[in-house]
């Protein structure tokens, strides 16, 4: 069997999509009768973190394609640019090229639009993997003017991508109603985000419930974009807490700058702001940190995701602080135990909850043995070597 695998990001990117396919590919190694073409990207995620990668990678029966992008930033018109380049050369490299199915992982869309693309083209089954509903969040992040004109294009866009698939994988159940409803002739799976060995493995020092420090150490990681809205919340929070809490914001994104005006508006000495990180760099200031933030921005969309920081933040043990609603608010709240949740915005209710935490390390065993990555990336892997087994067009 021969699988391609389109993923717009992998290793040794940073991000959630990256992480995510690179466990699948590892699991999906050990089928030796399979033959694996990944086609990703050269590392692009943030601007300002770079690391090197081979545009072609050989090991075993797996090939991995890395194409490399034009610079690029967050803002939409480099992100179109980007894409364009992917989508163009993915088309090269698989012209000629006979697979039995295409599997696609996807937040934005286009990468599940170009699986589709490809899989109409050769008449093989497509296996699409979800992590975002695109069409539901751009009227959100996007102005009211800009949202109205490309919302009805990408509507299409989304219709054909998915009424092309036959198993759709959806990484949250907040998103379950909206696909079933549209798109009720293919077949759901539910493998959800999980936790990397990594972080299993990780050794973390205790802070003891007993001896708290003076100033709490507070660290959010991750993307700094509308999604995430730290501009909405962070200002007025850390000021509030300005002889209390050390805040720590580790990573980059297209709100960034405007964070970092709104900190200096507001005179907030308490918050720093660093670059993005590569792993090992990052579980050390985890192991630093007294508590881990987490944030979304106060969009209807926002209620059906499930963050895979959330993950990576539990199997820690650290106290979790978490301004979501929704889905993600219902998981923290039934899984992980000393989790606080806050309406997303509101510093004053997120003073309140601060109070119920812990400051000490939780065992969250239990939950790691849930949501291993591994665990759920073979099952996964299991069910698309079925899917390309049974699955004709």
């Amino acid at each position: 069997m021969r699988i391609l695998v389109l993923s717009f990001y992998f290793q040794p990117d940073l991000c959630a999509g990256s992480f995510r396919c690179t466990a699948l590919i590892e699991e999906l190694k050990k089928y030796g009768d399979c033959e694996i073409e990944v086609i990703t990207t050269l590392p692009n995620r943030y601007a300002s973190f770079s690391t090197e990668a081979l545009q072609l990678e050989k090991e075993g029966n797996t090939t991995i394609h890395r194409v490399e992008l034009p610079s690029h930033k967050s803002g939409m018109v480099d992100q179109i640019k980007a894409f364009y380049t992917y989508y163009r050369e993915v088309r090269k490299i698989t012209k000629k090229t006979d697979y039995d199915i295409v599997f696609a992982t996807s937040s934005r869309l286009f990468t599940a639009f170009l699986g589709a693309r490809v899989a109409n083209k050769k008449g093989i089954p497509l296996y699409l993997d979800i992590r975002d509903i695109f069409v539901d969040t751009i009227k959100d992040v996007l102005s009211s003017k800009v949202a109205l004109f490309v919302r009805p294009v990408f509507s299409l866009v989304e219709k054909y991508t998915f009424q092309r698939a036959q198993r759709i994988n959806l990484v949250s159940k907040g998103f379950q109603q909206y696909f079933e409803q549209r798109y009720p002739n293919a077949v759901y799976r539910w493998y959800t985000n999980g936790i990397d060995k990594e972080f299993i493995n990780a050794k973390f020092n205790k802070q003891s419930e007993d001896s708290p420090r003076d100033i709490l150490k507070v660290l959010y990681a991750g993307n700094v974009g509308e999604g995430q809205g730290l501009h909405n919340i962070l200002p007025h929070l850390a000021k509030s807490f300005e002889d209390r809490v050390e805040f720590t914001v580790i990573g980059d994104g297209g709100k960034k700058s405007e964070l970092e005006t709104q900190l200096k508006l507001n005179d907030v000495t308490n918050v720093r702001i660093l670059p993005p990180i590569n792993r090992t760099e990052l579980i050390s200031s985890y192991q630093n940190a007294d508590i881990l933030f987490l944030h979304l921005n106060d969009y209807p969309a926002f209620k059906k995701v499930l963050p895979s920081k959330i993950f990576e933040y539990a199997a820690l043990g650290k106290p979790v602080w978490a301004g979501v609603s929704g889905y993600s608010a219902e998981f923290l709240n039934s899984e992980v135990e000393n989790a606080v949740v806050f309406e997303p915005g509101n510093h004053q209710q997120a003073k309140q909850v601060l109070e119920s935490l812990s400051i000490t390390n939780t065992n969250r065993d239990t939950f790691i043995a849930k949501y291993s990555r591994a665990t759920i990336m073979s099952q996964m892997a299991s069910d698309i070597i079925d899917f390309g087994s049974k699955e004709k067009i």
